[in-house]
């Protein structure tokens, strides 16, 4: 059965039209695929587990528990809107954890998965907070928080990144070449999937005398794309009006 990608939805409650989107696509074409692979950024921002009684969130948690239990397998890579997802939320929706690197064979190949920020090591100050969120004792003691805080929080630390990227050059924002040869390295396959940059290409690299593709997927801002592994082809589709 065909694989599936998809990436940066930012799903909240003020998107509606990506919100239905996202609710078309469980309902129709992922149901044709034996597994689905969400590469970050889901939600706009996830604050814990405990926020999934916020009754967006919940009909969020419902679409996929529905799309599980119809039978395609859903694995989750946190972003760095989500990485506060958790195993409540795992056990709401029958969606399983992956941690990057994410290895997976698709035919005779061998992909590797990655939400694709840590590979804009140019952008330093952004590197160092994420540094900081991913350390489990910097979330245990977030998590200690009241929920109301928390979303404060966030929603401070998000004001404060958007006015940040006015000021950064567009480079800086996007892959690292030498990271991106790292990767491909260290994963030692030629193929990788990644999302983040909102920069949908697929682009082809030369790793050591071998060639590498690397493909990026796209941002779900007014459209509905994703990436489909069928019969040893990837191909770009987008979700039908």
């Amino acid at each position: 059965m065909p694989a599936m990608f998809i990436a940066d939805l930012h799903l909240c409650a003020t998107q509606t039209a990506t919100t239905r989107a996202f609710e078309a696509f469980v309902a129709g074409p992922a149901r044709n695929a034996g597994r689905l692979y969400i590469l970050g950024d889901l939600f706009e921002y996830w604050a814990g587990d405990d926020d999934l009684a916020e009754p967006y969130h919940h009909h969020i948690a419902q679409q996929l528990l529905a799309l599980t239990r119809h039978g395609t397998a859903v694995h989750f890579v946190a972003g760095n809107r989500d990485f506060l997802i958790g195993e409540r939320f795992c056990a709401a929706t029958g969606v399983a954890l992956a941690t990057e690197p994410v290895h997976i064979a698709l035919g005779a190949r061998t992909a590797v998965l990655l939400h694709g920020d840590v590979l804009c090591t140019d952008d330093h100050a952004y590197q160092a907070f994420r540094n900081q969120v991913r350390d489990p004792n910097w979330q245990t003691a977030f998590l200690a928080r009241p929920l109301a805080e928390r979303r404060a929080i966030i929603e401070n630390v998000r004001a404060h990144s958007e006015a940040g990227k006015r000021e950064k050059a567009a480079d800086i924002m996007d892959v690292n070449e030498a990271a991106v040869i790292a990767a491909f390295r260290h994963a030692g396959c030629d193929l990788m999937i990644h999302g983040h940059t909102h920069r949908p290409a697929t682009h082809h690299h030369t790793v050591d005398d071998a060639a590498c593709e690397r493909w990026v997927l796209s941002d779900w801002h007014g459209t509905a794309p994703y990436l489909t592994w069928s019969e040893g082809v990837l191909r770009r589709e987008m979700l039908s009006p």
